[in-house]
């Protein structure tokens, strides 16, 4: 009995034993519950198949998708002082830093990246929310001057997509003097006469949408993204007054007149192409490689007719 307990019994419950799922297989829609694979996701740009609700991605991610080939070569950043005010609340702020970075596989909140999308090339620079809510830090302020930079001794054009909280706390005055150092960096592609482009994605708030989130020539949104400085409910106990329906989303800054775009994740590269090569005068984007020509066609041979 001791070896039909100790190991055929064990061998035949393993054998049909309900195999674990790992957890990330499937992500819950924020917006309407629907269960979705993770491939599926992944292949959808993270914006779910059955209502359209554009859920977080990750500054690599997005550069991955807008890049052909999702081919890009990182700019770098000069990496400033670690912890200028040995700020510390909960937590010391190297230990928040050291979280965030374990946490995306990031070391700051944003992305600086040089490539070519549809055969256009552009300077690129993301904000990524899940690294301490894409606030502005100093890294921050030093990935737009780079970004600029690179822009102007290229001469190419700058997207930039934002998503931010606002400024970081732990930087205090330094985070929020980010604000005049980005918007000189703004002045900086301006004065080269260099197209300067914003996708603003959920959410952009604070400080960023007072600086340079909201400096572009052209202001593209993502759709129902929050878009504004200040809370609706500071705004409210501030006036008074009850707020519109969809106060600071998208749609309704697009209706009065503070952006010029709003486009689904899928369309934003075709449509940043678009925008970039007429602002540059160039020809339209050639949206597909014709095939190789034949070994024949190289040398000039003439190739066999088909028979009849």
């Amino acid at each position: 009995m001791n070896w039909i307990s100790n190991y055929v019994r064990p061998t035949i419950n393993s054998l049909f034993s309900r195999r674990e799922v790992p957890e990330n297989l499937w992500t819950k829609c924020d917006e309407c519950g629907t269960m979705l694979f993770h491939r599926e996701l992944s292949d959808n740009q993270n914006v779910c198949s059955n209502c359209d609700h554009h859920m977080p991605i990750t500054a690599r991610e997005r550069f991955t998708a807008l890049f052909d080939g999702g081919i890009f070569t990182e700019v770098a950043v000069p990496a400033p002082v670690a912890d200028p005010l040995h700020f510390k609340d909960q937590k010391k702020y190297p230990d928040r830093m050291k979280a965030a970075v374990k946490k995306t596989g990031e070391k700051e909140a944003m992305l600086v990246a040089e490539g070519e999308i549809l055969r256009t090339p552009i300077v690129a620079a993301a904000q990524d929310f899940s690294f301490m809510g894409g606030s502005m830090s100093m890294y921050v302020g030093n990935a737009i001057i780079a970004a600029a930079e690179r822009a102007v001794e290229k001469r190419l054009p700058l997207v930039l997509f934002s998503a931010a909280g606002g400024a970081r706390m732990q930087e205090g005055i330094l985070g929020l003097m980010q604000m005049p150092r980005t918007t000189i960096a703004v002045e900086m592609l301006k004065e080269a006469g260099l197209p300067y482009i914003v996708v603003l994605t959920h959410p952009t708030t604070g400080g960023v949408t007072a600086s340079y989130a909201m400096l572009g020539d052209v202001q593209i949104a993502e759709p129902n993204a929050l878009i504004g400085f200040a809370g609706a409910r500071v705004i409210e106990q501030t006036i008074r007054e009850k707020l519109p329906e969809g106060f600071q989303r998208a749609e309704y800054l697009l209706d009065h007149g503070m952006l010029d775009r709003v486009t689904h994740r899928k369309n934003i590269k075709n449509e940043l192409v678009t925008i970039i090569r007429m602002l540059t005068g160039l020809p339209p984007a050639v949206q597909g490689d014709l095939p190789a020509p034949a070994p024949e066609a190289e040398a000039g041979v003439k190739p066999a007719e088909p028979a009849k």
